[in-house]
């Protein structure tokens, strides 16, 4: 029943159905002459895929969400797929928004496939959680022999400038990576409106950005060698510490704010990153 129907019923107190978001998009890659190149490119609703000039062997793709940001009953879809010996950067237009919910959860699912001796840099700007927002987000990624992988997820609760907190805002965030279809790692973050979350030393203790970074090496040597570099580059005294078990490197980082947040990431980032740098769009 739709609100001019309800209005002739003298019905005014029934639920009126909101227009929400709905998009997928893939793509995936072939290789050819010692270069990446575009094999297959789909899309769907407010999910696009864009291919900015790079002139250099990789693909950089950029996702964006048409839809302006995501919100309770949102569903979002993304998938991409790396030829054997293949490299792919996978970014964002800008900082995803998380926007309050009138009591859905907004669905934002990833799906990425590593082809062999193959590296994917899945390097998403911050996403940025609004009062009552409620989000549940899952990565998986597939990883065949000698693939390697950079990925990083941020996370800024309220806008810096605008002094927002979002204490009451809800995320759930999994990570499942596989390597040749055995689990190599598995990590689930939830973010609830309490505020031990929020204000305990062991948790974020008072801070309102925080962000982990996953690197997959070949083998446990090369990412022994990696964790020596990024505990280099870390600031003494900074909220950003790694650690390495077996062919994980697993990077973990907090601050005050999300420009302090970024200070922390961006050597680490640009240390992994199969490119040696960051997409452009991270330097607008």
């Amino acid at each position: 029943m739709n609100f001019v129907q309800s209005l002739k019923s003298g019905n005014i107190s029934a639920p009126q159905l909101l227009q929400r978001a709905s998009g997928r998009a893939s793509i995936g890659t072939k290789t050819r002459d010692n270069a990446t190149h575009l094999d297959t490119l789909f899309q769907e609703g407010c999910c696009k895929i864009r291919l900015p000039r790079t002139h250099s062997a990789w693909i950089e793709a950029v996702l964006i969400n048409t839809a302006g940001g995501i919100t309770g009953g949102d569903r979002l879809s993304w998938q991409a797929a790396v030829a054997a010996d293949g490299h792919l950067v996978l970014t964002t237009q800008a900082c995803e928004r998380s926007y309050r919910s009138t009591g859905d959860v907004a669905e934002v699912e990833t799906k990425l496939f590593v082809g062999q001796g193959a590296h994917l840099d899945w390097l998403p700007q911050e996403t940025i959680l609004f009062a009552a927002s409620k989000l549940n987000r899952r990565l998986t990624v597939h990883l065949e022999t000698g693939a390697t992988l950079t990925a990083v997820e941020a996370v800024l609760l309220g806008r810096d400038a605008m002094g927002e907190e979002a204490r009451d805002a809800m995320l759930s965030d999994t990570w499942r990576i596989y390597r040749d279809g055995r689990l190599i790692h598995a990590e689930a973050t939830r973010l609830t409106g309490e505020g031990a979350a929020r204000d305990a030393l062991s948790l974020l203790d008072g801070n309102r950005a925080f962000a982990s970074v996953l690197h997959i090496a070949k083998s446990p040597d090369h990412a022994g060698r990696v964790l020596d570099r990024l505990r280099a580059l870390h600031p003494a005294g900074g909220l950003i510490a790694a650690s390495a078990t077996g062919e994980r490197v697993v990077v973990r980082a907090m601050a005050p704010s999300g420009l302090a947040l970024r200070r922390l990431l961006v050597p680490t980032l640009v240390d992994l990153a199969g490119a040696g740098t960051l997409p452009r769009l991270w330097h607008l």
